[in-house]
């Protein structure tokens, strides 16, 4: 019944234009003032160069490491961006303009959940080429991209709803990361295992599971937070 419910809204172009709206507002912003993205990706090259500082690596057990590297980088970099993407708007008295605009609140959902996901995209090319720099390892696997992608799905998804919920109160600086790392607990160690085996050319067989996970993953919270979005920016 919900998802008959959803692709019926989806089918609607209202609700793809109102979407679309959500996420040309932040995407023109954010060209203005340029103070998310930057944010992001000066903390994501701090992670990466210390750790390449701290860590002397033999070639051999770079790949080793490389996964778990990377996803904290991007879990860390991806965490201040939610924040400071709900802040905003809460801050500016945006969000409340947005929840009293007539379109569907999964709507205000799916726009902030995109422009979170481009702007974390975003860093991510950024931050690739870098830490191949760095540590002197190519990253440019179809199979890494492809599980990067997938993560940064099912991330976003569980921390849009998460910063919604945590934006409401005044310790939403601590609170987002104490609700998120949990509940993402389970995609952070498919991205890791599956980036892993891509790195190390394992045989497919071994990495589908992890590739499973993730995409079983976003379909079902991306499924939650279209269902209790509505709710949560109603307390």
């Amino acid at each position: 019944m919900q998802f008959q419910t959803f692709v019926n809204r989806a089918r609607s172009s209202s609700y793809l234009k109102a979407i679309g709206a959500i996420v040309w507002k932040d995407l023109a912003a954010e060209l203005r003032s340029r103070e998310l993205i930057s944010a992001m990706l000066v903390f994501a090259l701090l992670v990466v160069l210390i750790f390449n500082f701290a860590i002397e690596l033999q070639p051999n057990l770079r790949l080793t490491i490389t996964p778990g590297v990377l996803w904290v980088t991007f879990s860390f970099a991806g965490t201040l961006g939610l924040n400071r993407s709900m802040s905003i708007e809460k801050d500016r008295g945006c969000l409340d303009g947005l929840l009293l605009a007539p379109v569907d609140r999964s709507a205000i959902y799916f726009g902030k959940a995109t422009s979170n996901l481009v702007f974390m995209l975003i860093v991510e090319a950024i931050v690739l080429p870098v830490y191949g720099v760095l540590y002197n390892t190519s990253l440019l696997d179809s199979g890494l991209l492809l599980v990067i992608l997938l993560g940064s799905i099912g991330y976003v998804a569980v921390g849009t709803l998460l910063s919604g919920m945590a934006v409401q109160t005044r310790t939403r600086d601590v609170l987002l990361p104490v609700m998120l790392f949990p509940v993402i607990l389970p995609v952070l160690l498919a991205a890791v295992k599956a980036s892993g085996g891509f790195l190390q050319h394992l045989e497919m067989q071994s990495i589908l599971p992890w590739l499973n996970i993730l995409i079983v993953y976003d379909v079902v919270f991306t499924a939650v937070a279209f269902m209790v979005f509505d709710f949560i920016v109603e307390e």
